[in-house]
């Protein structure tokens, strides 16, 4: 069954076309480092320098080679995106699933809980979290995951309270299996689809929310060379030379679309698979 979801997924033109942009932005990620002409931080020309042999991108508000500093500058999005997503995923899935399966007072303390936070807009709820933790770049992915974990628990809760009433799992409780193995062998299976597409969503979002807390000034710091941050240190030479914003705008726009159209595709394509597995 995941094999012919995948192969359908494969069929999907908006999956193709997501891959090949996400695989493109990966690969800049992995090799740019490897094939950028000078360190990020190195001064080769004036600031605001119009393209040359030895900055084929011009150079940024203090003389860096902007080429240099894109190929540099997209791994920090991508594993503080990718993994803050992944654990907000993570842990918003444990606590809806308990919460649903649990039921009585420990579903209410949960879901409430959850409500509490998700009445925050994401982005309101992360620049809170970094002014009173004073995050570091390590805490960065912890602080994007508890903006999505409340988002993340109430469409695990949603989909586990569905599950807990099938036959498998009461069949499950009356052998008397522990209630951890039934949540992890019988729920999570059974809810792992609608996981997976609010991962790529929050993926997608994720993206933007870290690009943001750059260019606002609560992300990575100079000199650090990120995508975000040069968009912030370069937009008021925008047309002097726009090469230090355009390129960067582009990377994470094209991050962006390829993930949301992976994301898409995906859901399109269990979308049309489930009616034929009721019939």
């Amino acid at each position: 069954m995941r094999t012919e979801l995948l192969r359908r997924c494969m069929r999907e033109p908006r999956m193709r076309v997501g891959l090949v942009l996400t695989g493109l932005i990966l690969l800049v990620v992995v090799v740019g480092p490897l094939l950028a002409p000078h360190a990020h931080s190195d001064i080769v020309g004036a600031p605001y320098a119009k393209p040359t042999a030895t900055a084929l991108l011009g150079t940024d508000y203090l003389g860096e080679d902007v080429l240099s500093r894109v190929l540099t500058g997209g791994q920090s999005i991508v594993w503080i995106s990718f993994v803050g997503t992944l654990v907000g995923v993570t842990v918003g899935a444990a606590i809806g699933m308990t919460a649903a399966y649990s039921g009585g007072l420990l579903d209410e303390l949960l879901m409430r809980a959850m409500d509490v936070l998700r009445a925050f807009p994401p982005l309101v709820l992360i620049l809170l979290l970094v002014a009173m933790a004073r995050a570091e770049t390590a805490m960065m992915p912890l602080i994007v995951a508890v903006a999505w974990v409340p988002q993340v628990a109430r469409v695990a809760y949603g989909a586990a309270r569905e599950v807990t009433t099938r036959e498998f799992v009461e069949s499950a409780e009356t052998l008397g299996a522990p209630r951890l193995r039934i949540v992890r062998r019988e729920i999570l299976p059974n809810i792992m689809t609608p996981l997976m597409v609010e991962f790529g969503l929050r993926l997608t979002w994720s993206i933007g929310v870290v690009t943001a807390m750059s260019f606002l000034g609560v992300g990575l710091q100079p000199p650090a060379a990120d995508w975000g941050l040069m968009i912030k240190e370069n937009y008021q030479g925008l047309a002097l030379q726009p090469w230090g914003v355009v390129v960067p705008v582009l990377c994470v726009a094209v991050f962006t679309f390829g993930t949301n159209l992976i994301t898409e595709g995906f859901a399109r394509t269990v979308a049309r698979v489930s009616p034929q597995e009721g019939q």
